[in-house]
């Protein structure tokens, strides 16, 4: 009996223990696999762990493991990690500079538009308020010593002040520097975006942090900043695109690879047409624009300081008749509507607006002839993508490029090159 009772609760015990492991029994979750396959370490204690993760950093078959990983911790642990990794923290010293610049010509750019104003709206009222005196003193003359003397005096001084404020403003011409600093600022942030497509894009190589410095050191030179010693002149001989670009130096290679990297023939001739159409019409229109530009703008600056000193001529000669009164007058009249018309019209700013449209021009034209002249394809931009490119900076669709390509192809073959009529030739840009 004492067995029999034993076996049950044998039996009993054994059941509930298989009912206890039943329950227990979870069933396995299938954790999908990652697809970065990371190393397994070793279970020490935490400083030898930090020093086995180090080791697996500097591994390079765990570098080439982390294909989907983001580009900044691709270069951190890619297998000319030291190179790289230099070349990714110069990148960010130019873009961290490169964003200053920016903040800088931003900052200066408001400042000499504010400098243009003031200067502007101080000028025309001390003219106004010296051509009012010169007014009142002249009809109101008398004895030396009455008020009229007075009013006399005040007027000169003011148109003195004037003319030497004018000569000043003019030189400067601080609607264009204005246009300037815009320019500047724009560019730099054209810089800035192609630094954090390249930074995103990976791979960064020392030639492209070479081309970065060289291309900031440019535009520095192109639009400098201080007034004195290194200001652009405002007035130059000659009218030249603005170039903001480092100048280089195309060597053509002697070995040519087999692949096309986007281009052909049709392309390159394609390219061929529309640097002719822009050197012909595009660069040539702004170059003519910016000349007769830059002609008026000579014209008021000289004709305001005159004015205003004629001006001041005619108050301290109007006691010697009708004439040099009414010039004291209408001298100082006719400056205040000059030099509205120059600095409130900032036809400075006009000029410089032409000449940087021209450099933007010129620009391109470059950069489609040395794409050309480069006998390597792959070191060429990819011919799609750079055919895109010309298309979206003249404001054309693919189809319209074309167009005016095969238009210009079939004129010049029409009418021969010498005896072509450019002025009835369609612009290459619809932007400007």
């Amino acid at each position: 009996m004492f067995s029999m009772m034993g076996t049950s609760q044998i039996h009993t015990t054994s059941s509930r223990r298989s009912n206890t492991r039943a329950t227990i029994n979870m069933p396995k979750i299938q954790v999908p696999k990652s697809p970065i396959s990371l190393p397994k370490l070793p279970s020490r204690s935490f400083a030898e762990n930090l020093d086995n993760m180090t080791q697996i950093l500097d591994n390079s078959n765990f570098s080439s493991s982390l294909t989907n990983s983001n580009s900044f911790t691709r270069h951190m642990i890619s297998p000319n990690g030291a190179n790289e990794k230099a070349n990714l923290v110069k990148m960010y010293a130019i873009m961290e500079a490169v964003s200053d610049r920016i903040e800088m010509h931003k900052n200066i750019g408001a400042q000499r538009e504010n400098w243009n104003t003031l200067l502007l709206t101080s000028i025309n009222s001390i003219t106004l308020t010296a051509a009012t005196m010169s007014g009142i003193s002249a009809a109101t003359a008398v004895s030396s010593g009455s008020p009229g003397e007075a009013l006399k005096l005040g007027a000169i001084i003011l148109y003195v002040a004037a003319t030497g404020l004018l000569a000043v403003m003019n030189k400067i011409q601080p609607s264009q520097l204005t246009e300037e600093q815009r320019n500047a600022s724009r560019l730099f942030k054209q810089i800035l975006q192609e630094i954090q497509t390249k930074l995103s894009l990976g791979n960064v190589t020392s030639s492209d942090v070479n081309e970065a410095m060289e291309r900031v050191l440019a535009l520095d030179k192109a639009y400098p900043l201080p007034l004195l010693g290194t200001m652009l002149e405002k007035f130059p001989k000659k009218v030249e695109p603005a170039v903001w670009w480092p100048r280089k130096i195309h060597q053509k290679t002697k070995q040519v690879k087999t692949g096309n990297n986007g281009w052909s023939e049709k392309l390159e001739e394609e390219m061929r047409e529309i640097c002719g159409v822009i050197e012909r019409r595009d660069v040539e229109e702004y170059l003519r624009l910016s000349k007769k530009a830059l002609d008026f703008n000579k014209f008021l600056a000289i004709s305001g300081p005159v004015l205003t000193g004629l001006a001041a001529l005619g108050t301290a000669l109007a006691h010697h008749g009708t004439v040099p009164a009414v010039v004291g007058v209408v001298g100082g009249a006719l400056a205040s509507v000059v030099n509205s018309f120059e600095h409130g019209g900032q036809v400075g700013m006009v000029f410089e607006m032409y000449r940087s449209n021209a450099g933007f021009f010129r620009l391109m034209e470059e950069t489609i002839e040395s794409n050309l002249k480069e006998r390597d394809f792959e070191r060429r931009e990819n011919g799609q993508v750079f055919e895109t490119k010309v298309a979206l900076q003249l404001g054309r669709s693919l189809s319209e490029l074309r167009n005016l390509a095969a238009k210009s192809r079939s004129r010049s073959r029409i009418n021969g090159a010498d005896r072509l009529d450019h002025k009835e030739e369609e612009f290459a840009s619809k932007l400007f």
